[in-house]
């Protein structure tokens, strides 16, 4: 099974996260992901097929993995995504919400507001 390398906590850096956050698609795909936290769901590459193209998302989604932004756990041959937001405020507190609260305010000029998802049938988040 091949597995995704991820950056420790520690290796997080907040020039390398903010980079990330500051491109649009980039923007609505932790957004998107943003949305389903509360209900602990993880969402698929393909549930971003609204935000881009196949392999323009692939890019993005391995920005995001490689800055430490998100988390990819690879069960078969399906991609899960969840946001890292325990790392992301244990190394800079406040960024993450400070970033999606001003997505949020500008989400019809961002283009947010077309990025509609639905969680995925049994792909329940293991917290712990």
């Amino acid at each position: 099974m091949k597995i995704l390398a991820h950056p420790t906590r520690e290796q997080l850096e907040l020039p390398t996260v903010l980079d990330c956050l500051g491109d649009p698609t980039r923007l609505a795909i932790v957004h998107g992901l943003a949305q389903h936290e509360r209900d602990g769901s993880e969402l698929r590459c393909g549930d971003f097929s609204g935000v881009g193209a196949k392999s323009n998302l692939a890019y993005h989604f391995g920005r995001l993995r490689e800055a430490g932004v998100i988390r990819v756990r690879l069960e078969g041959t399906a991609r899960y995504m969840s946001l890292r937001r325990e790392d992301l405020e244990a190394r800079f507190p406040g960024v993450l919400d400070a970033v999606l609260a001003a997505a949020m305010r500008d989400v019809e000029r961002l283009a947010l507001a077309d990025c509609s998802f639905e969680a995925p049938l049994g792909s329940q988040a293991t917290r712990g």
